[in-house]
């Protein structure tokens, strides 16, 4: 069966509508191309790139921003070269580019519910907020639930806000970079978490907050992914959503080293 970037589009309108104002769309390629193979990625980086004309996909469907932005802006004759050389391999190897950021953060939110799978926590659910997971786990320390999300994530290390003796039962989950204060904070007391797990946030905000409950003598914490690291196994999810949609066109999803090192 003739699978074209459009008919990918299209299966991807099934977890909503994007934001009239948003940020989704094809940034590279025609719509009535053929596919031969799809990527997904957290973002379309010149690694990931060449990976997927490696597996010779010639659609790439990135979470973020390609070129280190959240909206794309047209490239002018001041172009960076570093962005420069990354649209001549994308226009030399032919590759369609879509940016799926909006629609898979609708309600279900698709890559929420990738980094619930992936730590293995789905039978934990109990609600879904606009923004956030809310789960009811067994109970288990701070530390403990800190090497579970390693483990199950893979990481090499994770950045702590709280006692790690601490009993951690109700979750709240925040993708991304929902882990402000206006989004974690009121998880808190509202839906009675006992740690918010978040991609990232600014440290003054979320992590000061726990700094001083602690000091209080209240048990709350926070554990700070990395932005990355929490959007991955969306859209790990959503090569494997792809895949099901479209049998026989092969559809890999493409991880990243991290972008951090620990030195």
């Amino acid at each position: 069966m003739r699978v074209t970037v459009q008919d990918v589009i299209d299966r991807l309108t099934v977890f909503g509508q994007g934001m009239e104002d948003g940020v989704d769309g094809l940034l590279f390629g025609e719509p009535d191309a053929p596919v031969q193979g799809v990527v997904t990625a957290f973002s379309a980086t010149h690694r990931v790139l060449r990976r997927a004309i490696d597996l010779h996909a010639d659609l790439v469907i990135s979470h973020e921003g390609i070129f280190y932005s959240h909206r794309y802006v047209q490239a002018g004759k001041e172009a960076d070269s570093v962005r420069r050389e990354k649209e001549r391999l994308i226009e030399e190897a032919g590759l369609a580019v879509y940016r799926c950021h909006d629609v898979v953060h609708r309600r279900p939110d698709l890559i929420t519910r990738g980094l619930i799978r992936a730590l293995e926590w789905e039978t934990y659910l109990e609600k879904e907020l606009p923004e956030a997971g809310i789960l009811s786990l067994p109970g288990m320390t701070l530390k403990h639930l800190a090497e579970h999300v390693k483990e199950r994530l893979n990481l090499p290390c994770l950045r702590v806000a709280g006692d790690l003796s601490a009993e951690c039962r109700r979750v709240g989950i925040l993708v991304g970079y929902r882990g402000g204060g206006r989004t974690a904070i009121p998880l808190f007391e509202e839906e009675g978490v006992d740690v918010v797990i978040a991609g990232e946030g600014p440290e003054w905000e979320t992590p000061q907050y726990v700094k001083d409950a602690v000091f209080q003598g209240k048990g709350r914490a926070y554990v700070a992914l990395g932005h990355a690291e929490s959007e991955e196994p969306g859209m790990k999810y959503l090569a494997e959503i792809l895949e099901r949609a479209f049998p026989g066109l092969p559809v890999h999803f493409v991880p990243e080293t991290p972008v951090f090192r620990v030195v």
